[in-house]
């Protein structure tokens, strides 16, 4: 049977669309990174991404610190991990640097503050410091052009400000910028507990460490990092086991609610670091 000539011209015209349609497709896959945390990249794999117009990177910081029977000393640098993964995601063109989880947590000796409990990891001022503002001068020499800085605990907030701070001066001449979100811990600390009180819990209950809050939280990101049979030997004891609140509360939909605030508030305050900054 004779074929059809105007049926062979379509289908070799049918073939190469798709083709290129396929080409085109695979060209925007690898201009994305398979992952938004650097850790899972290859070095060439960042690179193309940097290339491709992923010039932003979150560092996150966390901390490594006791929090209490019921949560795992880990608690900061995995909230801070997976947070920062979902702050990314929703950002585009942005990566996620190792989390720092070491932190000034109190003097070494005599033991103060969270030192007290055995596990928490301090540094001093001077060395966290110098760590943020080298890893930053890391991103930047391998072309990213915005570097910010989150972080999980109110001691260092003013810290993360003042590298931001030194860094900007520091790069005044070039395309560079470095940016503190205060906004990241804010929204964890003012707006979450005002939904809990919504929800009907009290200050007593939320608390200021390892309370219901921070509690909840850890149970909508990592329930496996918590103790839910030592909540009430924490509330019971309190501060003598290294506890401000009331983790009985606790509970994943509640803490899904301070994931939401803290995503979307911390996505709001770096796009406009972002716009202010272009």
């Amino acid at each position: 049977m004779r074929r059809d000539p105007a049926q062979g011209f379509f289908v070799r015209r049918l073939v190469a669309l798709l083709t290129f349609a396929a080409l085109g497709f695979a060209a925007t896959a690898q201009a994305a990174p398979p992952s938004v945390y650097v850790e899972d990249l290859t070095w060439t794999e960042l690179r193309d991404a940097v290339r491709a117009g992923t010039t932003t990177v979150i560092i996150p910081v966390g901390g490594t610190e006791q929090n209490g029977p019921h949560m795992a000393l880990g608690k900061h640098n995995q909230r801070a991990h997976m947070l920062a993964g979902k702050i990314a995601a929703a950002l585009d063109h942005t990566v996620v640097a190792p989390v720092l989880a070491y932190a000034p947590e109190g003097g070494v000796n005599p033991p103060t503050a969270h030192m007290r409990f055995p596990g928490t990891i301090t540094i001093p001022d001077d060395a966290f410091r110098s760590t943020l503002a080298s890893a930053a001068r890391s991103f930047r020499q391998h072309g990213f052009k915005d570097v910010v800085f989150i972080g999980e605990h109110g001691g260092y907030q003013s810290q993360l400000k003042a590298v931001a701070d030194a860094l900007n001066r520091e790069w005044a001449a070039t395309p560079a910028r470095a940016h503190f979100i205060a906004a990241y811990y804010r929204s964890a600390q003012g707006d979450f507990a005002a939904a809990l009180r919504a929800q009907g819990l009290t200050d007593a209950q939320i608390g200021t460490h390892a309370g219901a809050a921070d509690t909840s939280l850890l149970l909508a990101l990592d329930p496996a990092m918590v103790r839910s049979d030592q909540f009430a030997r924490a509330a019971r004891e309190g501060l003598t086991v290294g506890v401000a609140g009331d983790p009985q509360p606790a509970t994943a939909a509640l803490g899904q609610i301070g994931v939401d605030l803290i995503v979307a508030q911390s996505v709001a305050a770096i796009r406009a670091a972002l716009a202010e900054r272009h």
